[in-house]
């Protein structure tokens, strides 16, 4: 025990590296956003007429993931939200992330924390529907005012919930006597609208605007403001920025990325004791995102997903190639395991086609002539990575 209080008590007389880190999370709104002052200026333009009591239209903002969409629109939001503030005007925001479990899983966990955001409670479950929309409409019609909901990650929603919630949400405004309600949608899925039923569709009536990825310059110049904010005096060393800006437009222009990448360079640089940030602490701090990335994308799949991960895992690292039928055989018993239904095998390849399309295998379609054709899997992870999603899984299928 006093080891450990000797190790708190030194840390807290060291030099920390940064200033403030808090300016490289991805919660963090900046008081400039570079790059983005026409989408700025546009989702300003639709949300405007707020301000005067009219209902804006609903808009929905696709792009890839770090393309500034969320950072954007709580810019805005915090501007608006000020000037209406200051001049009397009766606004309220919603943000919701979609993708936060026990949030927007469900209809009536969704519906609920809408609620909640008005100061109220309801059961977690047991109410009629009907009647907790009932609850959120008598809220929002407690007095005249304009009342923004921000979806983000809206695709999730729909996924877990499918296309109704949307309907409902835009035809409360037609059950509503004093107050207005607007939709704003946030998507990575640049076709997520294209999939939406065109009832859903129809009564959305969205405006829509598509961010961009960023290039490399343009994640170089937010780093290098970013940093100057997060950073003591020179504490990163020449190139840093640089090859970080290069890793993230590589990977498609994610500035989130970007900055969680020169954040974690900054602490594994803190932790070895160094008094700077080095290009060997970015290279650390590459294969740690990456994996984490790994990690959080899997577990975010349906449990069908991960029984077929599970199953390949089980033959690494003795066994470096697979064939489809191999881990088939494996996937039914794992199935038998965990109490799931058995997919077919044609189901089973789809969900190796979307592992392969999350770097996690590698798939190689092979010829075997006459006898037709199929994949040969090899695992794409590192080894400690691999470790532990197994475990990790195991625990998700209730396997251990």
């Amino acid at each position: 025990m006093s080891d450990i209080n000797n190790f708190f008590n030194a840390y807290l007389t060291k030099n920390s590296l940064f200033k403030d880190k808090s300016v490289l999370l991805s919660t963090y709104v900046p008081e400039e956003i570079l790059y983005r002052d026409d989408f700025l200026k546009e989702v300003a333009n639709v949300l405007a007429p707020a301000l005067r009591m009219e209902r804006p239209s609903n808009l929905f903002i696709y792009g890839k993931t770090g393309t500034g969409k969320t950072l954007s629109v709580r810019h805005v939001l915090q501007s608006l939200e000020s000037v209406a503030k200051n001049q009397n005007i009766p606004l309220k925001t919603i943000y919701i992330n979609c993708k936060m479990k026990r949030v927007a899983d469900t209809e009536y966990r969704l519906v609920s924390q809408l609620i909640k955001e008005f100061g109220d409670e309801v059961p977690p479950t047991g109410l009629p529907t009907d009647e907790i929309y009932n609850i959120f409409y008598q809220h929002l019609d407690r007095e005249r005012r304009t009342v923004i909901l921000v979806l983000d990650e809206v695709d999730q929603l729909t996924k877990k919930i499918g296309d109704d919630i949307l309907y409902n949400l835009t035809r409360i405004n037609s059950e509503l006597k004093r107050s207005q309600i607007v939709l704003v949608g946030i998507s990575n899925n640049l076709v997520f609208s294209e999939n939406l039923d065109p009832r859903v569709k129809s009564s959305l009536s969205e405006e829509e605007l598509i961010f961009p990825p960023y290039n490399a310059l343009q994640i170089q110049e937010i780093l290098s403001h970013r940093s100057k904010l997060a950073f003591q005096p020179g504490v990163l060393l020449p190139g840093v920025i640089e090859k970080c800006s290069a890793f993230s437009a590589r990977d498609h222009g994610d500035a989130r990325r970007a900055l969680d990448l020169l954040r974690v360079a900054g602490e594994l640089a803190e932790r070895s004791g160094s008094s700077r940030v080095e290009i060997i602490h970015l290279d650390e701090a590459e294969k740690k995102v990456e994996a984490d990335k790994i990690i959080t994308a899997t577990m975010g799949q349906p449990k069908q997903f991960h029984s077929v991960l599970y199953s390949i895992l089980l033959f690494f690292p003795q066994k470096q190639r697979l064939f489809t039928g191999e881990i088939y055989e494996v996937y039914k018993k794992i199935c038998q395991q965990s109490h799931q239904n058995v997919l077919t095998q044609r189901r089973i390849s789809d969900i190796l086609g979307e592992m392969d399309l999350l770097g996690i295998i590698n798939a190689q379609i092979i010829s075997k002539g006459r006898y037709g054709r199929t994949r040969e899997i090899s695992l794409s992870l590192e080894e400690n990575v691999a470790v532990k999603l197994k475990e990790m899984l195991e625990k998700s299928l209730q396997l251990s």
